[in-house]
Order: structure tokens, then sequence, then C-alpha cells
């Protein structure tokens, strides 16, 4: 269904809506939001200042009193402002009052007396989507900027919010648009096989430009989805090396439990962090060995898993202890070599980046760490000393986020984006197999509305209702 065909049926509920817009809970202040047909007369049925909002300017804030029948409520700041320059496009009005919750609910319940209706979730944002003052990718924007936990995905989502998906979707949508529409008419005049208004070898250029942008995007969304959920950091190594220790560094607190008993952590445990801006989701695995115990071993293999799905691996080893320093240091180095075959490692499972770390590293000095292999990173988990790995998963994570300028992290636009890459390629074998204009006209329309689906051009009523349940009440 496309957009217009029930935008009259969304247009009778233009109703005066209000919600508060502020987080819940007691602060210096709230914004309480009212928009929609007549909700600057419904607020200015309250408000009492030097100016009547009814006559105030458009994008001008007013001092006064909210109260009625002799009853002050609270001084306010009403800030006006008029269809079609507000978020959602019609006429707004945002009141600023203090942050107690008896005042937030009065008000609310005195608006609602007045005449509005309280706020759907997303319902704002949706009038912002119907009245066209932002896309639909745009608008679920908007909710992952409100979710953002970190830097990175805040900048994510404010570059999303600027439209770069939707730009990118659009200019390829508008090109192929054109082909289609030239091979319709060539559709009604189907009488004359020997016209031909859509160049085949245009076509086919343009076929596969689209495609290799699809496929593109498709790629991205590993990183993106990294970036909004944290991005995967398996914690990997032999028992005893010290991975609970590095997970309990990294947090800051004691989330795993440390033991010298060998197959202590028999099964993953996760937690999130920021490092520089940057959220990673860590993954503190089961020691990795040959056992006859059924329990660990299922924890091993939850271990491999969770190895197959890291962005960034992070393999421990320990610096063994050889009794004196030079023989530790030869003892380690020993190992390392060795751990450069490790088929754990190098296997086909292993998708992410690799990050070879050497722990308990402050029992040699300084000047030892020559005898070991520069590219490896030397910490030591208890004493806290971890600052050149948490730089080495900042830079791995950076490299990542470079890959693509736009890049997708919605599950619904990645599924959008891979049918309309599977029509393209549709598009790409007819053209090789020579197919009438009317069988690749099917194939480039699936394509166009797939790319319609991400921008909201061609949706339905039942797909945004479950897009803008999921915002919070105010938004």
């Amino acid at each position: 269904m496309r957009i217009c065909d029930f935008c009259c049926t969304f247009a009778v509920a233009m109703r005066a809506i209000c919600a508060i817009s502020t987080a819940y809970g007691t602060g210096g202040i709230a914004v309480i939001r009212v928009s929609g047909e007549g909700c600057i007369a419904i607020v200015d049925t309250l408000f009492h200042g030097r100016t009547s909002l009814h006559e105030a300017q458009a994008n001008t804030v007013h001092f006064g009193r909210i109260a009625r029948d002799g009853e002050v409520l609270d001084e306010v700041l009403c800030s006006v402002y008029r269809a079609p320059h507000s978020f959602t496009g019609e006429d707004t009005v945002e009141i600023a009052c203090h942050g107690s919750l008896f005042i937030q609910q009065e008000m609310l319940r005195w608006l609602i007396d007045g005449g509005c209706s309280a706020a759907e979730p997303g319902e704002y944002t949706r009038r912002a989507f119907m009245n066209g003052k932002m896309d639909l990718a745009q608008a679920e924007a908007v909710a992952d900027l409100i979710a953002s936990q970190s830097k990175a995905e805040k900048d994510l989502a404010m570059s999303q919010l600027r439209g770069s998906v939707s730009t990118e979707l659009s200019r390829l949508r508008e090109r192929l648009l054109h082909f289609t529409s030239l091979i319709e008419l060539e559709l009604d005049f189907a009488d004359h096989e020997e016209l031909e208004f859509a160049d085949r070898t245009e076509l086919n250029d343009l076929a596969a430009e689209i495609e290799t942008k699809l496929a593109s995007l498709m790629a991205s969304f590993r990183t993106g989805n990294a970036i909004r959920n944290g991005i995967p950091v398996a914690i990997i190594g032999a028992p005893n090396v010290g991975k609970s220790t590095l997970l309990n560094a990294l947090l800051g607190e004691q989330r795993a439990i440390v033991s010298d008993i060998q197959g202590t952590t028999r099964d993953t445990i996760e937690d999130t962090v920021v490092i520089d801006g940057i959220l990673f989701r860590l993954i503190d695995t089961a020691g990795l060995r040959e056992t006859e115990d059924e329990l660990e071993n299922m924890g091993i293999e939850r271990s491999r898993q969770a190895i197959e799905r890291a962005q960034i691996i992070v393999h421990v080893h320990e610096l063994i202890n050889g009794g004196s320093e030079q023989s530790s240091i030869d003892a380690t180095a020993s190992r390392l070599q060795q751990s450069c075959n490790d088929e754990l490692i190098n296997g086909e499972m292993v998708k992410g980046t690799v990050i070879e770390v050497v722990n308990k590293a402050d029992l040699i000095r300084d000047e030892g760490m020559n005898g070991l292999r520069d590219e490896r990173i030397f910490i030591s988990a208890k004493k806290g000393d971890i600052e050149p790995l948490k730089r080495e998963m900042v830079r791995k994570a950076k490299e990542s986020m470079q890959t693509s300028a736009v890049m997708l992290s919605n599950a619904r636009h990645y599924e959008a984006v891979s049918r309309a890459h599977e029509a393209i390629v549709h598009v790409q074998d007819g053209l090789v197999a020579g197919l009438s204009g009317e069988l690749l006209s099917m194939d480039l329309q699936d394509c166009l509305g797939s790319l319609g689906e991400v921008t909201g051009q061609i949706t339905n009523a039942e797909v945004l209702s479950n897009i803008f349940s999921k915002f919070c009440i105010g938004k």
C-alpha cells in the first residue's frame, strides 16, 4: 500500500495531542509538548501572560502562568511553533514547567480536559513523517538517536537522521525509475516489437552499478549493527591465562569469577563497556582445551560460537614462568611462535580481527620485552595495566567503521535492501538471457518497491504502527 492510500485515513486523527517529552521523574524542569489542530487555542485557555499565545508570532517564547478557575498550577515558558515550521509540521506549543511529578501530571490532565488527547508512542515523529518533515528511515533514526549509548552510535544515528541512507537509496531509485518508465512505455507499444525505448546496454551498466552499491550496503550492516548494539569482542585463550581477570579490568568491576582452578568459566559471560566513545560488547569465554568434562565442553562450544560472531578477537596468552627471567622470555616466545599455527585462530570460523595479547607481563622488566615479538600487546590484567589493549581495540574498531561512508544498522533496512539486491540480480540475469520487457519490468518493480520500503515511499499502515509503537511516549 502506498502512503497516499491511507493519508486521508490518518488525517482525521490529526487531533491535538499532548505528552511529557522529557524523561520520567522529578527534575529541574519538564517539557510538555502539545501538537495538532487547535493546540494553541487549548493551551491559551490555561496560559496567562502578557501576550495571548493565539496572537504570538511563530518561534517565540512567552513567560506566564498556567491557571484555571483561580488556581495557579505553575509558572512556565511556552514556545510557540506554527505549521509547517515545527517538528511535526503542525501548530505546536512546548510548555517548560517545573519538574514536579504532580505538576506534570496535573498539567496533562488540564490539557486533556481542554480537548487534547494523550499522545501514543511515537505519534509526534509519525506525524512528522506523514507531513513530509522526514522520511521513514530518518524517523527510525530519531529513535536510535534517543537510545544511543556511545558517541559512535550517536554519530551513526545522526548521519542517518540527516539522510545518509535515504539520499543514497533515493538516488538509486530515481535512476532505476527512469528505465522502468521507458520499459513500461515499450509495453504500451507491444504491437510494435521493433520499438525499444530503454537501451539494454545502458540498463545493464546501471544494474551492475546498483548491484555493487546494494552489496556494499548489505556488507556494511555487520559493522553498523555492531556499532548500534556494541562491537562484539571475544576474549579467548587457554584456561588460566587471565581472561576473566581481563574482562573485570576492562569493565572496572568484578563481573566474572576469578580462580586458579582450570575450567572455572564454563559459559560465556557478556557485558558492555564504552571506550573512547565506542560501545564494545565483551564476551568472556571458557578456556579452550581438550577435556572429558561434558559441561566444560558445552562452554567451549559456546566459546567457538562467540569467536565466530566476534568482530574483534582478543587472544590472551600468559607469560610463562620458566624460573629465571630469561627462561620465561624464551618459553613465552616459543609459545607465541606456536600460536601462529593455532588452528582455532587461523580457521575459517574466524571472521573478526585478532589481537594477540600477552598477560602477566609485570613478571619481567620492560627491557626484557625485546626478546618477544613486537606485534604482541603486553598487559597486566591483575594490576589493571591494560591501556595498550584498549587503544588497539579502539583502533581496530575505527578501522572497521571507515569501510563505508553510508552504513546500515537497522534490520528492517537490511532486509529490504537484500530483497532489492536479489531483484536487481534477476534483472541482470534477465538481460543476459534476453528476456522480454514485461518480465524485466516485474523485477525492476520489485527492486523499486523494496528500496521504497526503506524510506517509506511505499509501505503500509501495519508496518508504520509496528515501527512507531517502539518509540517512547512524547517523541
